[in-house]
């Protein structure tokens, strides 16, 4: 018996919420370290019952990581203007990709940073395709600083470097007074446009 529109919402409310409570205990305690029950747990849900919804831990983690690609590719369009001066546009890129994956509760692609080795190579390969999207994006804007005369002739690693040293930063960065997303993107793009 096919299900009612308001049955299928509800599902996916269930469905988003294990995939939020799933990205939250994946990024406090890795991949491996997350049980189906402590997921289970995190939504009130019987240890089972999570599987009426995903197949297994594994899609549950695909499902995380398409849910912080499909939200950081979404925020990162949104801020690309080619009206600005490329180092306005590296600004506002800077800006967006920290609070993907600085501020609360944006555990998405945290996840992705440190558990895409979790994932198997049929997953990837089919994931590849939009985080090369996110990667053309960051390579225009890399390119066109590199034309103004910032980060170098060899864009692809001054690219590389910029995103590998702000995604690091999941790592080690907590907030101090009078710190905000401001502040930070102003530290971090005065970091690499200095030389």
């Amino acid at each position: 018996m096919a299900k009612t529109s308001k049955e299928q919402k509800g599902d996916d409310g269930r469905r988003g919420e294990i995939v939020r409570a799933a990205a939250k205990l994946f990024r406090d305690k890795g991949y491996d370290g997350a049980s189906m029950r402590a997921i289970a747990n995190a939504v009130g849900m019987q240890c089972g019952s999570p599987f009426y919804h995903f197949a297994s831990k594994q899609d549950i983690l695909v499902a995380v990581v398409e849910e912080g690609l499909r939200q950081g590719l979404e925020k990162t369009r949104a801020v690309v203007n080619p009206a600005l001066s490329a180092e306005a546009q590296f600004a506002a890129l800077v800006k967006v990709h920290l609070s993907i994956i600085l501020e609360p509760g944006n555990d998405f692609i945290p996840v992705m940073l440190y558990n895409w080795r979790c994932l198997d190579a049929v997953h990837q390969r089919r994931l590849i395709a939009t985080k090369d999207e996110y990667d053309a994006i960051w390579q225009s804007a890399v390119n066109r600083l590199s034309e103004a005369g910032h980060l170098g002739a060899d864009t692809k690693f001054a690219r590389l470097m910029v995103l590998g040293a702000m995604n690091f930063m999941v790592t080690w960065f907590k907030p101090r007074k009078g710190e905000n997303l401001d502040t930070l993107t102003q530290k971090v793009v005065e970091f690499f446009l200095s030389a």
